[in-house]
Parts: structure tokens; sequence; C-alpha cells
């Protein structure tokens, strides 16, 4: 009985897996040293959220980041922070915790040059990652 359950469990999570690819990214972007999603961003969230048919059948990733100003264990903090944030966002969307999944970078993996304002204004964001599953 055992065996025979380990099998069907076994073939189940063999079969449903993550696209390679994403679906669809969506960046929030904040101030510096800012934690804030404005309302405009907020309504743009929103507003995707309720355009996905089928949300259920994605799974989501918040990868947040910060630029290198302030030091490694604030900007941990930040980056912590600006997960939440989007965590909120998502769940009074009422998207199940469950599919969602957070990875706080902080001031490390920088898409962006941080020597450069721009490079630091484009590195303090929050990347919203659906992907979809494929059963």
């Amino acid at each position: 009985m055992k065996k025979a359950l380990f099998v069907t469990l076994f073939s189940f999570f063999s079969i449903a897996c993550f696209s390679q690819e994403p679906a669809l990214i969506k960046s929030i972007y904040f101030g510096g040293g800012s934690y804030y999603i404005d309302l405009q961003q907020k309504q743009e969230l929103h507003y995707l959220l309720d355009s996905i048919p089928n949300i259920e059948a994605y799974q989501i990733t918040i990868h947040s980041h910060t630029d290198n100003i302030g030091g490694a264990e604030y900007n941990e903090w930040l980056s912590m922070q600006r997960s939440n944030s989007a965590l909120r966002q998502l769940l009074l969307k009422n998207i199940p915790k469950e599919v969602i999944s957070i990875e706080d970078f902080g001031q490390f993996n920088p898409v962006y040059d941080n020597s450069t304002h721009l490079g630091r204004m484009r590195n303090r964001r929050v990347d919203i990652i659906f992907w979809p599953i494929v059963l």
C-alpha cells in the first residue's frame, strides 16, 4: 500500500512542474531606503492580477533587490521589507500564500550597475515572477 501511494505521489510530482521560462515578470520600483509601494504601482499590479485568467495555475516568486548604499545588513532588512510589501499586495487579491515564494537578494546579485545613479534606481525593485505550472 505504501509503495503504491509513493509511486502515485511521485508520478504526480514528476508530471506537475514549473515552466522553464516565466510567463510574466512585473517589477515594482522603490525610492532609496523605502519599501513603500506608491498608488500607481499598486493599481498597475492589481490590474495585472485581475487580467490573468486561472491565476491558480501559476507559481509566483518575489525577488527583492536593493542598491549597494547602506551596507549589507541594512540592505538585507530593506529587501525583506520590500518583499513583504509586495506579498501584502498579492494577498489582498486573494492569491494563496502557498503558491508564493520569496528570495531576498539585498545588494547582492544586482542586474544594473550600482556605480551609476540610474543603475542604483533600477536595482531598487521587487520582481514578481509568474511561472506557469505544467501538468
